[in-house]
This record gives C-alpha cells, sequence and structure tokens, in this order.
C-alpha cells in the first residue's frame, strides 16, 4: 500500500482528515501532491452534473449512451457481454475525465415491490455476482475505478436512511454478501459502496464487522470503502469501522476526526491508514487517465442494440404468430411504442444522445405493410381513457395482428420509494382485454422495472414479449425481434409470482419502527417458491426462442476445486439461435436446511439449425459450501450432490450425481450437547457408549415406542445430573476436555 508520506510532505492530522472528506458533491479532495478525483453516477451510463448537482438526477447531466439497465443486461445472462459494456463506459468516462463510475448494485432482489429493483440484477447471488465482476472488469480495462454498491443489505427503498435489515448469519453470507464477495475477489474494484441503512441495527457506515473484518480482512479487500452520498451519520465512528471516504464530505466532520484523535478517542493510525488507501486509489485514477480517448456514439449505440435485443425475454408464443409478417397489416397500440420507457428514476437516470421509437422502428421494418397506430392509455390526466381504448379496440379490428405496448411508467416506480403492489395499472388491463375481445392475435410488449403481475395478462394475448427497460436502443431492439431479425435468447433472473402474497418476503416487507426482519432465511426468490411446491406464471431462468433445443448429453466430474459439467445441446429447429444452459445442484439427506435446488453455474451456445454444440462449466467448489453459524466458516458437506442442465428453474432436462469429499463439522461439546452429538464424536462417543448402554437398558423393554430419538436429542448435562452416579468420577470433563481439544477448541464449556 502507497504510505501517505509518499504523498505528501510531513502530512498533517488535518491533511489527513481532509483525505477522507470530499471536496464537494462529485469530487475528493487534493491535498498536497494527492490529486482530487471525480466521481459520478452511473451504472448503465454515464451521468455527469456541470453546473448544479445532486444525487436524484434533478439537475441535468452531460449526454451519454444509456445502455440497458441491469434488469435488462442480466437477463442476457452473458459475462463477455456485460464486459464490453463495461468498457464501452469505460471509454465514456474517460473522454468526459471521470475517474470513479459508481456501479455496478449487486444487491439482491429479495422483494418484488423494492423500488431500486430495476438498478440491481437478480434475485440470485450468482447471477449477480458474475455480471457484476464482468462489468467491473471491463470498467477497470478502461483505467476507470467502479464502486460496488450499495453495501449491504440494502434491499428496499422504504425508511432506507435508518432501516436495520435484521438477517441472520446463514441467509447474509449465502445470499446478501456472496455477490459482494464474488466481484471483490474476481475483479478487485476500487472503491466499494456503503449502504445507507443498518445491518442488524449497526448503521453500515459504522460497522466495523462488514467494511473490516468481513471485506477487507476476509475478502482481501484493497481498495477505498466510500459512502452513499450522506449515509454517515458519524464521521468518527465510521473512520473507525473502516470507512475511508465520506461523500460529501465537510469541514465540520473533519474537525470532529481531528478532535477525536486528539482527545485519545481515535486510534491516528486508523485515521493514517484511511489517507493512504484514498491517496492510492487517487494516484492510481490519475496515473491511468487517458485525456486523449475519444469513443463513436453509433458505436455505443449499436452496443446498447445489440444488448437490448439479447435481454428480451420471449415470454410465450403459443400460436407461434411471432416472428411477425412485414406484409401483414399492423396495429401498434400503447403510449409505450411512441415514448419508450427505457431506464429508471433517480440517480441513475442518464441524459441519452438518443432514443429509439418502438412504433417508428416497426415501420421501417415493414415499409409496404400498413402499419396503424393508437395510443390506447395515457400519462396525460387530461386525455378521455374512454376515447383512447375505443380508437385502439378500432385499430385492432382492421388489423391482422395487434402489438400492445403495456408497462409501468417513470412515475409508477422509482429509486426512494417502493411499490405498493405489483399490478399492471387497471386502465391498462382493461384496454389489453378490449383488444383481444377483437383481434386473438396480439402481442404483448412489457416495459417495467420491477416484476410486474401477469397472472391477469397470459390468458389473452398469443404472444408476450418481456422488454424490462431497454435503454435508448430498446425501440429498436425489439422491432428486430418482433421481426426475426434477432431470436430472442433472454432469460428471467427474477420470479414472476402468481400473486404477491406468494412472495416469500411478503409479510416481512418493509418491516415497521426502522427495523425489517429476512425472516424466510437463505429461501429467497425461485428457491422459496421451489421449497414451498408454490405455482408461479413465469419461473427463474425462464424464456423461450423462434427454435427448439434438445439436451442430448450430461457429465459431470469433481477435479480438485472444480466440478467440471458438460452438456451436449442440440438445434432441433429451423432457425439460428443460442441457448442458454443452467446447472443447479441440489442435495438429499443434508445435515443442514438447504433449499431444493439452487443455481451453481450457466453457459451460453450459439447453434445452427440441426448443429450441436457443448457447453463446458466449471463449477467452482465454493458453489456447493453452505456457511455454518456455530463455527463462523464456509463447509462443503462431503457426499453425494445432484447437478441438473436444464432451461429454466422448472425446466430441468437431464441432471446426473457427484461425489464431494468434504470435512465433517465438529462442534464444541458442553453440557447442552445433546447425546447422539456426544455419541457420534470419535473420542467421546466410544468413551460414553458402554456407559450409555448400561442406563439405556431400563427402556428396553417398552412397547410400541421408539425411545431412540428422544434420547438422541436429550440434553448430555441433564441426563448426566440425573444419573451421574453410574459415571466414574471426574469422567466427564476429562472425556469432554480431550474431545475438544481434539477439535481445535482450548477448553471445554461444561
Amino acid at each position: 500500500m502507497l504510505e501517505i508520506a509518499s504523498a505528501l510532505d510531513e502530512p498533517t492530522l488535518e491533511q489527513k482528515a481532509g483525505l477522507g472528506s470530499g471536496s464537494d458533491f462529485w469530487t475528493t479532495t487534493e491535498v498536497g501532491r494527492v490529486p482530487s478525483i471525480l466521481m459520478t453516477d452511473g451504472p448503465h451510463g454515464l451521468r455527469k452534473q456541470e453546473g448544479a448537482t445532486d444525487h436524484l438526477a434533478l439537475s441535468g447531466s452531460l449526454p451519454a449512451t444509456c445502455f440497458p439497465p441491469a434488469v435488462a443486461l442480466s437477463q442476457t445472462w452473458d459475462p463477455s457481454l456485460v464486459f464490453r459494456v463495461g468498457e464501452a463506459l469505460g471509454r465514456e468516462c474517460q473522454a468526459a475525465g471521470v475517474h470513479v463510475l459508481l456501479g455496478p448494485g449487486v444487491n439482491i432482489k429479495r422483494d418484488p415491490r423494492a423500488g431500486r429493483n430495476f438498478e440491481y440484477f437478480s434475485e440470485d447471488p450468482l447471477v449477480s455476482g458474475a455480471l457484476g465482476s464482468a462489468w467491473v472488469s471491463g470498467l477497470q480495462s478502461m483505467g476507470v475505478g467502479a464502486s460496488l454498491k450499495h453495501f449491504a443489505a440494502n434491499n428496499q427503498e422504504t425508511d432506507r436512511m435508518r432501516v436495520s435489515a435484521d438477517i441472520d448469519p446463514r441467509p447474509l453470507r449465502e445470499i446478501y454478501l456472496r455477490a459482494f464477495q464474488k466481484v471483490v475477489q474476481e475483479a478487485q474494484p476500487w472503491t466499494v459502496m456503503c449502504s445507507y441503512n443498518r445491518v442488524n441495527g449497526v448503521h453500515a457506515s459504522q460497522n466495523r464487522w462488514l467494511l473490516t473484518e468481513v471485506l477487507r480482512e476476509q475478502w482481501g479487500f484493497e481498495g477505498v470503502v466510500v459512502s452513499d452520498w450522506g449515509a454517515v451519520a458519524d464521521r468518527v465512528a465510521a473512520v473507525e469501522a473502516g470507512l475511508d471516504l465520506q461523500m460529501p464530505g465537510n469541514d465540520v466532520d473533519d474537525a470532529k476526526v481531528v478532535a477525536a484523535v486528539r482527545e485519545g478517542s481515535l486510534d491516528p493510525a486508523v485515521v493514517t491508514e484511511a489517507a493512504a488507501r484514498v491517496a492510492r486509489v487517487a494516484h492510481q485514477a490519475e496515473a491511468a487517465r487517458r485525456p486523449d480517448t475519444a469513443w463513436e456514439p453509433e458505436d455505443h449505440h449499436d452496443l446498447a442494440r445489440e444488448v437490448a435485443s439479447r435481454a428480451i425475454v420471449l415470454l410465450r408464443d403459443d400460436q407461434r404468430i411471432l416472428p411477425l409478417d412485414p406484409a401483414q397489416r399492423l396495429a401498434v397500440i400503447g403510449e409505450f411504442a411512441a415514448r419508450p420507457r427505457y431506464q429508471g428514476g433517480g440517480s441513475s437516470h442518464v441524459n441519452a444522445i438518443r432514443v429509439d421509437v418502438a412504433l417508428d422502428e416497426i415501420r421501417a421494418r415493414a415499409p409496404r405493410a400498413e402499419v396503424s397506430y393508437a395510443a390506447g392509455f395515457s400519462s396525460d390526466k387530461e386525455a378521455d381513457p374512454a376515447a383512447l381504448r375505443a380508437q385502439a379496440v378500432r385499430a385492432a379490428a382492421d388489423a391482422d395482428v395487434a402489438v400492445l405496448f403495456l408497462g409501468l411508467f417513470d412515475s409508477q416506480e422509482s429509486e426512494g420509494v417502493d411499490r405498493a403492489d405489483i399490478e399492471l395499472p387497471a386502465d391498462q388491463l382493461g384496454l389489453l382485454d378490449a383488444v383481444v375481445a377483437v383481434q386473438p392475435r396480439t402481442v404483448v410488449v412489457l416495459s417495467h422495472g420491477g416484476v410486474v403481475r401477469l397472472a391477469p395478462v397470459v390468458a389473452g394475448p398469443s404472444a408476450i414479449l418481456d422488454g424490462a427497460l431497454l435503454g435508448q436502443a430498446g425501440g429498436s431492439a425489439l422491432a428486430d425481434v418482433l421481426f426475426g431479425i434477432v431470436n430472442p435468447s433472454g432469460r428471467l433472473t427474477e420470479t414472476v409470482p402468481e400473486r404477491l402474497p406468494d412472495a416469500p418476503s411478503f409479510t416481512n416487507f418493509p418491516g415497521e419502527r426502522m427495523h425489517v426482519r429476512y425472516g424466510e432465511g437463505i429461501l429467497v426468490g425461485y428457491r422459496w417458491y421451489d421449497a414451498r411446491s408454490i405455482d408461479v406464471t413465469f419461473p427463474f431462468g425462464h424464456g423461450l426462442s423462434y427454435t427448439t433445443f434438445a439436451y442430448d448429453s450430461l457429465t459431470v466430474e469433481a477435479h480438485g476445486d472444480t466440478v467440471d459439467v458438460r452438456v451436449t445441446v442440440r438445434n432441433t429447429g429451423e432457425r439460428a439461435g443460442r441457448e442458454i444452459v443452467q446447472l443447479y445442484a441440489s442435495r438429499d439427506r443434508s445435515t443442514v436446511v438447504r433449499a431444493p435446488q439452487w443455481l451453481v453455474g450457466f453457459g451460453t451456445v450459439d447453434l445452427a439449425p440441426g448443429q450441436s454444440g457443448e457447453v463446458v462449466v466449471a463449477v467452482p467448489r465454493r458453489e456447493f459450501e453452505h456457511w455454518d453459524e456455530e463455527l463462523q466458516r464456509w463447509l462443503v458437506e462431503g457426499g453425494e450432490f445432484r447437478v441438473a442442465a436444464g432451461a429454466s428453474s422448472r425446466d430441468i432436462r437431464l441432471s446426473d450425481t457427484v461425489e464431494l469429499h468434504g470435512e465433517t463439522a465438529r462442534y464444541r461439546l458442553g453440557a447442552d450437547s445433546s447425546i447422539g452429538e456426544i455419541l457420534a464424536d470419535p473420542i467421546a462417543g466410544p468413551a460414553f457408549r458402554e456407559v450409555f448402554a448400561a442406563m439405556f437398558e431400563q427402556f428396553s423393554g417398552a412397547e410400541e415406542t421408539d425411545f431412540a430419538p428422544m434420547l438422541d436429542s436429550l440434553p448430555f448435562g441433564r441426563f448426566v445430573s440425573t444419573t451421574g452416579s453410574a459415571l466414574p468420577a471426574g469422567m466427564v470433563d476429562e472425556v469432554l476436555a480431550r474431545a475438544n481439544a481434539a477439535n481445535g477448541f482450548q477448553e471445554n464449556r461444561t
């Protein structure tokens, strides 16, 4: 690590404190030879403000490419494509003089109502971590730092500045921290942004366990921990916990840090280390500057279009009316066709360099066809909804196919506010019913950032395309997919439930009195729906194609630190297409509670009609680990795991088993240990077994009652206290001490 003295001439305490405080809304403080660096919002585009500044996109920003937000980017399931987006963002940052782009967001989509879900990747930590790592690697390959956010458990907007996410250790590690861990260890982002909320009662900005013990000591993070804007409640406590940079900063908090050191309540070494980390990243950013960088807007728009087309999910096409025939008479209906909804609201809002309009693009691809348009509904409160609907119905009736754009307006989902429900607007559902009544050949195109309930939608139209939020080129991408120029290959990264009360967090969201209990534990998203055998409208990983694929073979072999999986896939249709193969693990007769299955890997393959190809995935051994709460570490439970390959979490095609070596968890033995746990220990078990056998003889004459389960769970200490006379003096303490010492425990807790 760069020593602070190498960057400053005899640095003063005041200078060190100043380095930990932003000089204004977006820049760090220049001190001596340590340069100031510029940060700005992302993550799906550059939001560099000039003039008035704010964190909610209230003031304008420079034009930039608006790539598909994470909700759509994730539906590509393609880390290499995400890497290219990161590269493009880095290019734009270099040209604009931006040193650190604030992103990506890898928080888990715990509840479908969360207002910022559009900015996050998935309900699954592996998908979130894999794509987040690719994004960071792509961006930083261009000499621009990432800021991994929002660390941690920032899963709602309600009371987000104060609420405590109360999470048990195992789900915290396996679900909510897992993606962060993957990104940190694989991509080493320059900065990590701590969140507004509290985690188990402690502000994230003041949480030493989170910022120092986990992030730095256990994961090996080497960069700067920066606060979310306005997240610091107590600067001195935050610095002591491991926060390096407060944004935006102020002289008052700098003075408090100085005073705390001089009063002896804050270790000066902590301030020095924080300042050194900020100085190191500032020099790193300055050394990586490429002031002559240029980028071609058309090239970046083409990339945004490619990503958007790969992100579109074909949810259903029962009557095979897609792709559209450009010679057909088309009725395009819905305000979103003419006024695209392509990104979320709040701090990530990008001033797009251009926006493709779906209606224009549809007409361009069907130049000889009759393409009519009717708004059908409007965001304008002065509009006449009955007249709009009537016009749309007439247009649909006069066409061969109706393409109906439905979704949520900007005002209906945004940073800072959680949704009250997951319904599509009632007027849009009414419009759908009216259109389908006169035109059964209807294609629905959805635009939304958070999950919407689709149970009322699926019964009507012939086909449904999910567009999520597709960025500035979404209009072109939708037209490409509608007409078959692009074969859809997107897959959902979030379950679409039949109804909101089915959601795992339904009764524990958004909490009360500044606390929200994560009562569903590790059963988040598809894990919950599978564990409870709940029907869903569309499962995690779902997505169709204009062609079909067969899964011909699967091999699963363990080699050292990986499980190597090979899946042979064959294109059985008449069009070239891309298949996304998903790998799920499961474990029968486990010693710990598990989800019925969990994602451990994925891969893609492009195939021509009739062609076969092999998807090869090296699944890291860590994907089979679980967090042991008592031992406070990761363990692989030895034995047989099943690995399944499928097209979604509920479309499993092939499976095989693999034997993994593991370790037997050994726990400290004491008075509260059960008799079963005592007897299972390799040292205590043999020592007590003969004595216990004689004691248990009194139960052997009982008929029609199996006392074994009761005796197995009986606390050892209480059993000994009632039958202790049968045990030699001192035997209990001596045997338990030997057993605990052999298991790595220093003292016996009887």
